[in-house]
């Protein structure tokens, strides 16, 4: 048996659908919405079972992968998140490469020797590295036109990753995996594909309504913003926060979401300037993520003060030489 696991977003997509383009085998396929951090959990494999992990981080899932190393499955882990001590296990191939530069599907795709780089490119728009995207889009000569496609195509399947649950996205992670699988090319499942059309009209109507929005936090170096309890603002508090750090580069932000656990869920961006020190705020939360960015699943109300605080202290004008 083979079980492919990804996280929901543009990069654990992107990701599964270039390894898969070049290793066309039948799988189990496992997903959920990005936040859901333990999918390794929902894996049962045994000795003779083979595992591709993508854009899930292991240190969220050591006592899953452990398990099933136990049980005798080999896995195969693709990712980009702090990743902790590397299990040692001949059945535990790692590709982990955590520098602010890297997402999942630049991996896959340096591995690969760039044979589907199209769907990297649109992956690493999508995971707001756009220099990342613009070095990669080079090598292969796209003008203009074609990167402002694969910046739309990895901006719309990122849209549809966030959400506390399956039922605040447009479309089953899986399900738009099932789409994308059927287009080598991403300029043509941007053309082609009804998907991408639904995911165009909402991302262009969410869009509007959160050039509207104003930070709750108005700082010299970082901005916070407070969304209200709606399916609209959690699908889009992860566009939110990329395009804010993309529109104010010399600045940190946070954007906290009320989810349906009675408290936020937080995503943090650092400066795209200084792409660090976003983990570091949200470990102390319970969070995780990477250097640029990270996020916490559960902040409760009491603990908002504390969190501003710390975001004051790690990104404020004291905090870099």
């Amino acid at each position: 048996m083979k079980v492919d696991v990804f996280n929901g977003d543009a990069d654990g997509l992107c990701a599964l659908h270039q390894y898969r383009l070049a290793n066309p085998d039948s799988t189990t396929v496992i997903s959920g919405v990005k936040r859901d951090v333990e999918l390794l959990g929902r894996v049962d494999a045994a000795f003779g079972d083979e595992v591709a992990v993508f854009d899930i981080s292991l240190h969220s899932n050591r006592g899953h992968v452990t398990r099933l190393l136990d049980q005798g499955a080999s896995i195969r882990y693709f990712d980009h998140h702090e990743a902790g001590e590397l299990p040692q296990s001949e059945r535990f191939e790692a590709h982990i490469d955590t520098t602010p530069t890297a997402c999942t599907s630049v991996i896959v795709d340096r591995w690969l020797g760039g044979r589907y780089r199209p769907w990297a490119v649109a992956a690493a728009y999508g995971d707001n590295l756009h220099a990342s995207a613009s070095a990669l889009a080079q090598l292969e000569r796209f003008d203009e036109r074609q990167r402002i496609i694969l910046r739309e195509v990895g901006e719309c399947l990122n849209y549809n990753g966030y959400g506390d649950t399956v039922d605040d996205l447009y479309f089953d992670p899986i399900r738009l995996y099932q789409a994308i699988s059927g287009y080598e090319c991403p300029f043509d499942f941007a053309g082609m594909a009804p998907e991408m059309r639904v995911l165009r009209e909402g991302f262009a109507a969410d869009s509007a309504w959160m050039g509207a929005l104003e930070p709750a936090v108005l700082d010299p170096c970082w901005r916070l913003y407070m969304l209200p309890d709606t399916a609209q603002s959690r699908r889009s508090t992860g566009m939110l926060a990329n395009r804010v750090a993309v529109e104010q580069p010399s600045l940190a932000h946070a954007v906290l979401t009320p989810n349906t656990r009675g408290t936020w869920t937080v995503s943090v961006r650092a400066p795209v300037a200084h792409p660090y020190r976003a983990l570091e705020v949200c470990k102390l939360f319970g969070g995780g993520g990477r250097h640029a960015a990270a996020g916490i699943n559960d902040l409760a109300d009491h603990d908002i003060g504390q969190f501003t605080q710390q975001m004051r202290s790690v990104f404020g004008p004291l905090a870099y030489p």
